[in-house]
C-alpha cells in the first residue's frame, strides 16, 4: 500500500475523478509524487521505466482536464502508460506489472475502463482515436478524444495514413493529437521526420490570428478562407521552419515543454475549446526526474528490478549467451566474410543485438526507424541490385510487414534473410510481443526456407545457411538463452531440409521444432522413445518422416507456435499428400492469445515443457509406460 507520509496527495488519488478535486496549484507537487512513486515501483518490479517518467505532467494534465473515462484517451506504443495506470485506479496493483495475473505492462481495455484501447506496437493512437471521433459524432456525441503519440510512433507510416485522413475529412473531425516529442524511441529516433521537429518553434501570435480568422471567414470551403489559409502558411513558415501538419490539415500548437504542467494544462485549456483536428507537439525528456535514467535513456527504457539510490548495477561473472548475443556474433563475423551484407532493423538495435555490427559497420547499417514495412521492401530493393540484406526484426513485429514479406519479397524470390528473434512464447509482456504465429504465417508462403534452431551452435548454422541460401529464408530463435551448447567459430551450412534423429527409440517418434528439442529429448528418454530435431518448418525432411511413419506406432509433433497451420500441420499434410495413416499427436500453442506470465509459467500451461510432453504422451499412449524401449543417441 502507498505510504500517506511519503504521497500526501498521490495516497488520496484512487481514479481521475480524485485528481480534479485539487487546485491547480497543487499540480506539480502530484506530478512530482507520481513521479517518485514510478521510480519506487518499477524499481520493485521492473518494467519499462524511462518512457513513463517522461510522460507524467502529460498524464496528469490529461486526467486533470478531461473528464476520463467518459473522454476518450489513447495512448500510443503502450510503455508510456504506467502513470496513466497508477492514476486510474490500479495505483496500489502497478508492483505486479508484467507478473502472472498482475497489471499488464499495456494498456488492456479487459483491465480497465480506462485503458480505451489495446496497443503493443506503435503508431496506432491516431487511427484509433480518429475511429473513434468519427463513431461519437455519428451518434451525436460532443465527448473529447484525445491521441497521445511519441517514443518514435510518429516515425511508422500508419501515423501519417491516419493524419492524412483525418485532415482531409469533411466535416472535420473534433480530434486532438499530442505529440509527445522525446527524441527517442528505444534507440534515439533515425531519419529527416526527427531533424524538421527539432527545427520546429511555437508561435502564439499566429495560432491567434489563425483563431480569429477561422472565425471571421466561417466556412473554410470559400474562397477567402482558402486564400487565407494559404497565406497564413505562407506567413507562418517565417517562424515555424515547416508546415507539414497545417499542410496536412491540422492546427498546429507548439511546441512547449511537456514537463511543466502549468504550461500544458494552460495550453490544453484552450485546445479542447477547439474544433477541427488539433495537433499539441510538446517537448519532454525521456526519464525525466531520475538523474541515472536522464543520462542513459537507452539502458533505462525498460529495466529489470533495482535499487533506485544505487541504480542498474552491472552482473559480474560469466554470463550464458542469449540467442539474440549468437545472431550478433554471427553477423559482424559473416559482414566480415562478405561484404555484401547489408543490416537492416525497424528501431531495434539494442533489442535485435546490432550495436557492435553498427558501430563496426556503420556504412552498412540501416536503421529505417520503426517502419517494418519499409524495412521489408528496402531489403527487396537492395536484393535487386545484388547486395545480401538481413533484417534483424522480432516475431511479433515482422507482422507488421507482412505483406510486403509475401509480395516484395517471396513473389519475386528475392534473397533476403530474415532473422526473427522472440519467435514462440516471450512471456511478461503479454499478447502483443509474443511471438506465437510466425511458423504458420511463414510456412505458408511459397520459396520461404524456414528453420528453427534447438540450440545456440545451430542457430549460428541456421544464419549461415540462410544467408548462403538464394532466395528469401528465415532463422526463427526465442528470446533468452538455450541449453548452453558452445557455437563453432566457422559460418558452418547445414543441408537443406534434412533433420537430425536426436535419439533412436522404438513406438512412438517425438518431432520436435526450435527450443522443444531439449524438453522431448527429456521425454524420450525417460520412455525410450525417438526424437528427432526438425531443424526446418519448411521444407520438412519428408523421407525421414515418411520412413518414422512406418517403422513406429505413432508420431508427435512438438512446437513453440500454436498449432493451428503451425509445423505438425505441415507434417500431417506431408502425410496425407503420402496416402499414409499413422496416428499424430499435435503439442504446441492453443489457439488463443498469451497471457503475461513468465515464460517457463506460460509453457507450462501449455503443455510443452517436459512435464507436459510426458503427460500428453502417455495420455494418448498408456501402455508406454509400462515397459519403457531402448533408446541410442543418434
Amino acid at each position: 500500500m502507498i505510504d500517506p507520509s511519503r504521497y500526501p496527495h498521490l495516497s488520496r488519488i484512487q481514479t481521475p475523478a480524485d485528481l480534479r478535486q485539487f487546485g491547480e496549484d497543487q499540480l506539480p507537487a502530484i506530478a512530482e509524487e507520481l513521479r517518485g512513486y514510478l521510480i519506487e515501483s518499477v524499481g520493485r518490479s521492473g518494467g519499462h521505466f524511462g518512457a513513463g517518467l517522461g510522460v507524467i505532467e502529460l498524464t496528469v494534465a490529461l486526467h486533470y482536464l478531461y473528464d476520463t473515462p467518459r473522454d476518450r484517451l489513447v495512448w500510443d506504443v503502450g510503455h508510456q502508460c504506467y502513470p496513466h495506470k497508477i492514476l486510474t485506479g490500479r495505483r496500489d496493483q502497478i508492483h505486479t506489472v508484467k507478473q502472472a495475473d498482475g497489471v499488464a505492462p499495456f494498456p488492456k481495455r479487459e483491465e480497465s475502463e480506462y485503458d480505451t484501447f489495446g496497443v503493443g506496437h506503435s503508431s496506432t493512437s491516431i487511427s484509433a482515436a480518429l475511429g473513434m471521433a468519427i463513431a461519437l459524432a455519428q451518434a451525436g456525441d460532443e465527448r473529447k478524444v484525445v491521441a497521445v503519440i511519441g517514443d518514435g510512433a510518429m516515425t511508422a507510416g500508419m501515423a501519417f495514413e491516419a493524419l492524412n485522413h483525418a485532415g482531409g475529412m469533411e466535416p472535420e473531425p473534433n480530434l486532438l493529437v499530442v505529440l509527445n516529442d522525446n527524441q527517442m524511441s528505444i534507440s534515439e529516433n533515425v531519419g529527416g521526420l526527427t531533424k524538421l521537429l527539432g527545427r520546429m518553434s511555437s508561435s502564439r501570435t499566429l495560432n491567434s490570428l489563425r483563431e480569429g480568422g477561422k472565425k471571421l471567414l466561417g466556412d473554410k470551403r470559400k474562397p477567402p478562407a482558402r486564400f487565407m489559409r494559404r497565406w497564413e502558411e505562407h506567413w507562418k513558415g517565417m517562424f515555424v521552419p515547416s508546415t507539414l501538419f497545417e499542410q496536412m490539415g491540422f492546427h498546429y500548437t507548439g511546441p512547449i515543454d511537456g514537463n511543466d504542467v502549468t504550461a500544458l494544462v494552460n495550453a490544453m485549456k484552450v485546445l479542447k475549446t477547439l474544433k477541427g483536428p488539433q495537433l499539441l507537439h510538446i517537448m519532454t525528456t525521456k526519464g525525466k526526474g531520475y538523474e541515472l535514467a536522464e543520462g542513459d535513456q537507452i539502458g533505462y527504457h525498460a529495466v529489470g528490478p533495482f535499487d533506485p539510490q544505487k541504480g542498474l548495477v552491472s552482473k559480474t561473472g560469466a554470463r550464458k549467451p542469449t540467442y539474440t548475443d549468437i545472431f550478433s556474433d554471427w553477423l559482424c563475423d559473416m559482414a566480415a566474410a562478405d561484404p555484401k551484407l547489408l543490416g537492416i532493423t525497424p528501431a531495434m538495435r539494442e533489442g535485435s543485438g546490432l550495436v557492435r555490427f553498427s558501430k563496426k559497420y556503420p556504412d552498412r547499417y540501416f536503421d529505417v526507424a520503426i517502419a517494418e514495412q519499409h524495412a521489408v521492401t528496402l531489403a527487396a530493393g537492395m536484393a535487386c541490385e545484388g547486395s545480401k540484406p538481413v533484417v534483424a526484426i522480432y516475431s511479433t513485429f515482422l507482422q507488421r510487414g507482412y505483406d510486403q514479406l509475401v509480395h516484395d519479397v517471396a513473389i519475386q524470390q528475392l534473397d533476403v534473410l530474415f532473422a526473427i528473434d522472440r519467435g514462440g512464447v516471450v512471456g511478461p509482456d503479454g499478447a502483443t510481443h509474443a511471438g506465437n504465429l510466425d511458423l504458420s504465417y511463414l510456412r505458408c508462403v511459397p520459396h520461404m526456407v524456414v528453420m528453427a534452431p534447438a540450440d545456440e551452435n545451430e542457430c549460428r548454422q541456421m544464419l549461415s545457411t540462410g544467408f548462403k541460401y538464394q532466395g528469401p529464408a528465415a532463422v526463427r530463435y526465442p528470446r533468452g538463452t538455450g541449453p548452453g551448447v558452445t557455437p563453432a567459430a566457422d559460418l558452418q551450412t547445414l543441408p537443406i531440409g534434412q533433420a537430425q534423429t536426436r535419439l533412436q527409440g522404438s513406438r512412438v517418434a517425438i518431432l520436435a521444432f526450435g527450443s522443444t528439442v531439449a524438453a522431448a529429448e527429456d521425454v524420450g528418454r525417460d520412455l525410450g522413445l525417438t526424437v528427432v530435431n526438425m531443424r526446418f518448418v519448411k521444407p520438412l525432411d519428408r523421407a525421414l518422416i515418411l520412413q518414422l511413419a512406418q517403422s513406429h506406432q505413432g508420431l508427435v509433433t512438438v512446437e513453440d507456435n500454436v498449432v493451428m497451420g503451425g509445423a505438425g500441420s505441415g507434417v500431417a499434410e506431408l502425410l496425407n499428400q503420402a496416402g499414409v495413416q499413422a496416428p499424430i499427436l499435435h503439442l504446441g500453442l492453443p489457439d488463443e492469445f498469451q497471457r503475461h506470465a513468465s515464460r517457463e509459467q506460460l509453457l507450462a500451461e501449455a503443455g510443452i515443457d517436459a512435464a507436459g510432453i510426458r503427460a500428453a504422451i502417455l495420455k494418448r499412449w498408456p501402455q508406454l509406460a509400462a515397459v519403457p524401449g531402448q533408446i541410442a543417441a543418434g
